[in-house]
């Protein structure tokens, strides 16, 4: 997508000119950090973002706030204490300066995002980025892969089985998944939301996929999804001891009897949860 105009240019005010820079300064921002930066008030900022919006030089993490920024004023419904409004910028996530792809450093670019994929699954595969979006090519992420491991930086090879094509690899990654094979099950559960990255059902298992919606939810026990709420409906993944009614209760609520306690995952926590869910092919 080719950029327009800079939002200094006469077809914009100086509150979207505001807007424009903070977000330049800070990168990704939420709305109310955006309100923080500025100085606006909330109405301010929100017309601010539609002008830089309609120059496409800004964009959001869902197309939440697209939708409140083009309706009508009376579909803004108040806020109340039985019902959210209808419309909200501020649930559209994070709000970020819309960059050209046609951009002189597209080659670090690409490098810079190929090493946060490592740094995030360990193991990096054609079939494992099917839930990411707005990457590069594969053909793109390969090339510096082959680059990096050309290197000595990181590993080539088949790390996971199950999967055809090349994949790549930190160099202490196979080492660290031989160790948490090698772990005895502790019966440790982590409810994750299904927008949440380590969601592969179905992309690295052979279920079904679940949604990558934020009220969806997957329930893994040491490491294997044994639960999806989707919609609100329980789809079982693997075999347990749960009923219903005690899976959905595991999706949200604390639980000291069972020693569960639902939390945002570090990122350490997050390596070990893949760790566990992939599977790779050992000798003997």
């Amino acid at each position: 997508m080719a950029r327009a105009s800079e939002p200094s240019s006469p077809a914009s005010g100086s509150e979207a000119r505001a807007e424009y820079e903070a977000l330049r300064s800070r990168g990704a921002s939420f709305f109310h950090e955006i309100v923080s930066a500025t100085g606006q008030l909330r109405t301010q900022a929100e017309r601010s973002l539609g002008e830089l919006a309609g120059l496409g030089l800004a964009t959001a993490d869902s197309f939440g706030g697209l939708r409140a920024l083009l309706a009508p004023s009376d579909k803004h419904k108040r806020r109340s204490r039985r019902r959210r409004p209808t419309y909200e910028v501020n649930t559209a996530g994070r709000w970020a300066i819309l960059r050209g792809d046609s951009t002189a450093d597209d080659g670090k670019r690409v490098e810079e995002i190929a090493r946060a994929l490592l740094r995030r699954y360990g193991v990096v595969f054609r079939a494992l980025l099917a839930r990411e979006s707005r990457l590069p090519t594969w053909r793109e992420l390969a090339a510096v892969y082959r680059r990096l491991e050309a290197r000595g930086e990181i590993r080539g090879g088949r790390f996971v089985s199950g999967f055809g094509g090349e994949q790549f690899a930190l160099s202490d990654a196979v080492g660290r998944l031989r160790a948490v094979r090698k772990l005895e099950r502790s019966g440790e559960l982590v409810a994750l939301s299904g927008a949440d990255p380590l969601n592969l059902v179905g992309i690295v298992t052979p279920e079904a996929r679940v949604a990558a919606i934020t009220n969806n939810r997957v329930l893994f026990r040491d490491g294997l999804a044994i639960a999806a709420l989707e919609g609100g409906e329980l789809r079982r993944l693997a075999s347990s001891e749960f009923d219903d009614d005690a899976l959905k209760k595991l999706f949200w609520r604390r639980s000291n009897a069972l020693g569960f306690t639902p939390r945002r995952l570090s990122e350490a926590s997050r390596k070990r949860l893949l760790e566990s869910k992939v599977r790779v092919p050992l000798p003997g």
